[in-house]
């Protein structure tokens, strides 16, 4: 991977593409942006010909061969003319600014709504193998630059390509040398300029990859940070992430390290154009080949260009990192699901509620131990089953299988007689429900994370959710009651409190099939036998499919298999299996009612 990034280059071609699918939706409101800083240059130069008038007419009335009365009146022209010049730049200048927020803020929602939808749309392989926080700094950075190129294009490319144009036609008019010592300067400025950035590039590119490490890093510590406290590891934390940050300072120093050659090149460039500009013009002014107003015409309106030029050099500074973020954001753009749907998939409305896992065979990639090998499983409706057996048997591949986390290999999982692959990812998902081991929570309030399984819901059913939970007994001593932010992830909430919303969403989802994924594995015995018999109540009349190491908690299902290495070894009902030798009754002496090692 180390070699491939060093060889890594920034795909122009590719990005410019991604970015124009965003930008032509709204041509004629950039259209509009471009045409309004052309007009706002080409008042830049009228007021510095207006300039070069006041100082040849006020050289003639010196003179004698203007008379002070059409002196005057020329002044007068030239003082309306030029507050009408002020006017129009003003509201150009309004005009602009408004058209660029307009421009980026529809641009910045496009982007968003696409990538936020096109990566939480990604598999669960995906998630399980990028880092949040680098997700979170590529997407930032990525909407970021959208803005930056958009910002770039308006006020440092346009600028100085429009003010070349009207500058050199400017000058031909007086002298064609001036606009060739014009148009060479800016294109030897432009072209050192994208030179150094060329060579610039892949320490950008190294930069941001540091970078995102680092962030995703930073995510992984505050995620974990219980964790690092239990186990007293502050400073062996510190040591590594300053070993991290440490690569990124290099990767930075790499970076503007270049700079140096930026600046130097750009002053001397500009310092030779400008000796050649004051020369050829001073020559034909003691010729009096020129007046004197055109000789300050000259030097004023290389100041129109000037600006641009160091606009444009820091626009293409800011092009460059912007199509390096584009590059890390849009990359995702190239990731295809693992999981697809069929064309002309259909909307799953669950009925009967029989799963059946038939002849299925599954493995993650090249671990065979997590092989399911021709598994065959069918669950009745309304039938609570039990699955049972040691770590890496295979119980919870069954659950990712038939949530389409992962697809089978082959064999076929049907859910009343159908085949899930033939409908949405999305709708299978939503006609199931879940309790897992953890409830993890959104930073938001109790009752927002219940309404979540089922935002349709009234307050009222919301309301009978908590109390069929026993949440309402917990709550009612909080001080904002169901309205009480839970914190990130749910901290500020106990183990058994937070089983309690997962159970409160599950009723409230109210779906024929149910999956407990050991959903009391993780609490003290007093409230796991609390919450086992809200979990009865909410087993009632639906297809249950209950993960369990505590045999104790699945003595009632009315089918318990036990699993062993992707294979079922034995079935039948607790009290059938405990009179039998085999894995049942061993696991069941080792633990006596604990859990399975």
């Amino acid at each position: 991977m180390a070699n491939k990034n060093n060889k890594e280059k920034i795909n122009f071609k590719y990005n410019l593409s991604v970015y124009w699918s965003f930008l032509k939706k709204y041509k004629k409101l950039f259209f509009s942006l471009l045409f309004v800083t052309l007009l706002i240059e080409a008042l830049l130069v009228a007021d510095k010909f207006l300039f070069k008038v006041i100082i040849d007419d006020g050289t003639g009335f010196l003179a004698g061969n203007i008379p002070q009365n059409i002196f005057i009146k020329t002044l007068i022209i030239i003082a309306i003319i030029f507050l009408s010049i002020i006017l129009i730049r003003t509201i150009m200048k309004w005009l602009n600014w408004h058209l660029l927020i307009t421009l980026d803020s529809k641009m910045g929602f496009d982007l968003k709504k696409k990538y936020f939808g096109h990566i939480v749309g990604l598999s669960h392989n995906f998630h399980t193998t990028h880092k949040t926080g680098s997700l979170i700094s590529r997407m930032n950075r990525g909407v970021g630059a959208a803005e930056d190129m958009t910002d770039i294009l308006a006020f440092n490319f346009a600028p100085l390509f429009f003010s070349l144009i009207i500058v050199s036609f400017s000058l031909a008019y007086f002298s064609i040398v001036q606009a060739v010592v014009i148009a060479v300067t800016v294109v030897s400025f432009v072209s050192y300029s994208f030179i150094i950035q060329q060579m610039q590039q892949k320490s950008r590119l190294d930069y941001n990859r540091s970078s995102d490490y680092e962030k995703g890093y930073l995510s992984d510590v505050f995620t974990n940070i219980d964790s690092i406290k239990y186990f007293g590891k502050e400073s062996s934390i510190n040591k590594r992430f300053s070993q991290i940050i440490d690569k990124t300072k290099l990767n930075q120093i790499k970076h503007g390290n270049y700079f140096r050659w930026f600046e130097a090149g750009q002053i001397f460039v500009l310092g030779i154009g400008t000796f050649f500009l004051l020369y050829f013009p001073l020559m034909s002014f003691l010729d009096k080949e020129i007046t004197l107003g055109t000789l300050v015409f000259i030097y004023t309106i290389y100041g129109n260009v000037v600006g641009p030029m160091f606009g444009f050099v820091w626009g293409m500074r800011g092009f460059y990192r912007s199509m390096a973020d584009f590059q890390d954001l849009f990359e995702y753009g190239k990731i295809k699901n693992d999981i697809k749907d069929k064309p002309n998939s259909k909307e799953l409305k669950i009925n009967k509620g029989e799963v059946e896992f038939k002849n299925i065979s599954f493995h993650y990639g090249r671990k065979k131990s997590f092989n399911l090998n021709d598994f065959s499983l069918k669950i009745n409706k309304n039938e609570k089953v039990a699955l049972i057996g040691h770590s890496g048997c295979g119980k919870t591949s069954l659950i990712k299988l038939l949530y389409r986390l992962y697809d089978v290999d082959s064999g076929e999982i049907l859910i009343d007689g159908k085949n899930i692959k033939g409908f949405k990812q999305e709708s299978l998902r939503g006609e199931l429900s879940i309790v897992p081991q953890e409830c993890i929570l959104f930073d938001d309030t109790i009752y927002n994370n219940i309404k979540f399984s089922n935002p349709k819901a009234s307050r009222k059913e919301v309301l009978n959710a908590i109390k069929f939970a026993q949440l309402d007994r917990l709550i009612k001593n909080f001080p904002k009651k169901e309205n009480t932010i839970v914190g990130e992830r749910g901290v500020k909430l106990s183990g058994g409190e937070k089983q309690r919303v997962s159970i409160a969403r599950a009723i409230l989802a109210n779906k024929k099939v149910l999956i407990l994924d050991e959903a009391t594995s993780s609490l003290d015995s007093e409230t796991e036998h609390e919450i086992q018999k809200d979990l009865e109540k909410l087993l009632e009349k639906r297809t249950s499919i209950i993960i369990a190491h505590r045999l104790s908690t699945i003595m009632n299902a009315d089918r318990i298999i036990v699993m062993k290495r992707g294979k079922i070894i034995q079935q039948g009902k607790h009290s059938k299996l405990i009179k039998q030798s085999g894995e049942y009754k061993k696991l069941w002496n080792l633990q006596k009612g604990g859990y399975i090692k």
